[in-house]
C-alpha cells in the first residue's frame, strides 16, 4: 500500500498546487482591486486542502475497493511449481 500513498500524496499536492495558481495566480498576474486580491487568496486558502484532502481520500478508497475486489490468490495445495529453482516438487 506504500506505492498507493505515494501516489495518492503526489496526486493530491499537483491537484492543489494547480488549483492554488488557477485561483489565486491573479493576484500575481493582474492589477486587482485589494478586495478582490483578499477574496481569490482567502478562496484559495479554503479550497487548496480541500482539493488536497480529498484527492488523497478518494485515491486510497479506489485502491482499496480495487483491492477487495481483486481475486484471491489460489491456496498452495502443494503441487505445482516449486518455490525455489533447483528444487523438486513432491
Amino acid at each position: 500500500m506504500t506505492v498507493e500513498i505515494g501516489y495518492a500524496l503526489l496526486s493530491a499536492t499537483l491537484a492543489a498546487a494547480l488549483t492554488l495558481g488557477a485561483v489565486a495566480g491573479p493576484t500575481v498576474l493582474f492589477t486587482l482591486p485589494r478586495w478582490a486580491e483578499i477574496a481569490l487568496l482567502v478562496v484559495a486558502a479554503v479550497l487548496v486542502p480541500v482539493i488536497f484532502v480529498a484527492r488523497v481520500v478518494g485515491v486510497l478508497w479506489r485502491f482499496q475497493d480495487a483491492a477487495e475486489d481483486a481475486p484471491e490468490e489460489d491456496q498452495d495445495d502443494g503441487g505445482g511449481q516449486p518455490s525455489q529453482p533447483g528444487a523438486s516438487a513432491s
